[in-house]
């Protein structure tokens, strides 16, 4: 069966006006349903076209892997030839997508009601740093301040008593571009009900404080003004990567058959039938430091290939620490097509696919595909005067 036929957005158009990372993945995704995705560069391109390892001026990693399957057209903004081209391309257009903060993009006429006006159908998807109404609405911001802000770096201090820290990856912006795809999605199946379109924003600061607190809400769960905040199991200083005789591995004992099977396994069933803190999910929930601090202590007496293949055979999820390199090399991974080869003038290009059946392409240059789109539309809006 041929992808044109399987792919669930084809014919859909969408034109993004999105730059750096959070915009970015969601239009990807988008693409990789099959939806003719219009990346709108300024001259100077995507500021993430220089981020990361290169092949060519322009074509950065971090580009490469949030812009697949996309075509790319080069109009300036800040002239009203180009405000023009992109009221031109709207019309064509089902889903409009940008990042750009609300004074800017009012400034060139491109806000909600102007567009809406325009293209009474047309989805209009706003991705911004904090929701558009409250009194950070308009504040620029950046994967790292969002991280901050929402509490997402103070859990580093909560669970080792040490520094707030950054998680090494873009969370915010990967899980708001995520969270804008499937937003802009279920919008595109109230439209093809209802015949109605929309207004959408997706907030970083929102959703990333959504993220943290489905986890740490606690007692403030019952009672907004008073009791703890946190969940212990993911707080406790035991629940890291464990220490073995020559190495790390992550373990963990979860239900009430795995701890049985864990003390059986390690030659202590009495433990687990005299210490009732371990035989129920009540009574583990009240006391993690100290059952993760047993696991802890035992796992160190033991080399990693030791662990793997004794908690294995007792059904007690277990796995190597790899590094990031190792993926490239995982037998799973690379059993189930997950690493996409493909080639760009001859040279080789890699990339991660999770989802199989969507749509893998290379990133495009930048103006690569202007005179396609923009001639054609004016093309078009000439014909339709005549």
């Amino acid at each position: 069966m041929s992808d044109r036929q399987t792919l669930p957005l084809e014919g859909i158009r969408i034109l993004d006006l999105t730059s750096v990372i959070m915009g970015p993945v969601c239009t990807q995704i988008l693409a990789g349903y099959g939806a003719d995705v219009i990346k709108v560069e300024p001259p100077e391109g995507d500021i993430m076209r220089h981020a990361g390892a290169k092949q060519e001026p322009g074509m950065g990693a971090m580009f490469l892997h949030s812009n697949r399957g996309k075509r790319s057209i080069v109009v300036d903004l800040k002239v009203q030839q180009g405000q023009a081209t992109i009221r031109e391309l709207l019309q064509g257009a089902d889903v409009f997508v940008h990042n750009i903060r609300p004074a800017a993009i009012e400034r060139i006429g491109l806000d909600q009601a102007s567009v809406r006006a325009l293209c009474p159908n047309i989805i209009y998807a706003e991705l911004t740093g904090y929701g558009i109404t409250g009194p950070y609405a308009g504040r620029p911001a950046f994967d790292d301040v969002i991280q901050a802000e929402s509490g997402l770096a103070s859990l580093f201090s909560l669970q080792s008593g040490g520094a707030p820290a950054y998680l090494p990856a873009l969370i915010a912006d990967r899980l708001t571009g995520v969270t804008a795809a499937h937003r802009v999605l279920a919008a595109l199946v109230h439209r093809e009900r209802t015949g109605e379109g929309g207004y959408l924003n997706v907030a970083m600061f929102e959703t990333m404080a959504e993220f943290v607190l489905s986890d740490h809400f606690g007692k403030r769960t019952f009672d907004l003004t008073s009791g703890d905040i946190g969940y212990s199991r993911l707080l406790t200083p035991y629940r890291r990567p464990y220490k073995t005789a020559d190495g790390h591995i992550a373990v963990i004992v979860y239900n009430d058959k795995h701890w049985k099977s864990f003390f059986d396994v390690i030659g202590d069933p009495e433990t687990f039938a005299l210490d009732s803190r371990f035989q129920t999910a009540a009574a583990r929930a009240d006391s993690y430091d100290h059952i993760y601090r047993v696991v802890e202590e035992v796992l160190a007496k033991e080399t990693t290939a030791h662990w793997l293949q004794t908690l294995t055979a007792a059904e007690i999820p277990c796995a190597p620490v790899n590094s990031v390199e190792h993926l490239l090399d995982d037998e799973h991974l690379r059993s189930t097509g997950f690493l996409q080869k493909h080639e760009r003038d001859g040279r080789v290009e890699w990339a991660a696919s999770a989802l199989p059946g969507i749509r893998a392409a290379v990133s495009p240059r930048k103006g690569e595909h202007t005179q396609d789109y923009v001639k054609a539309s004016r093309e078009s809006g000439l014909a339709s005067t005549t």
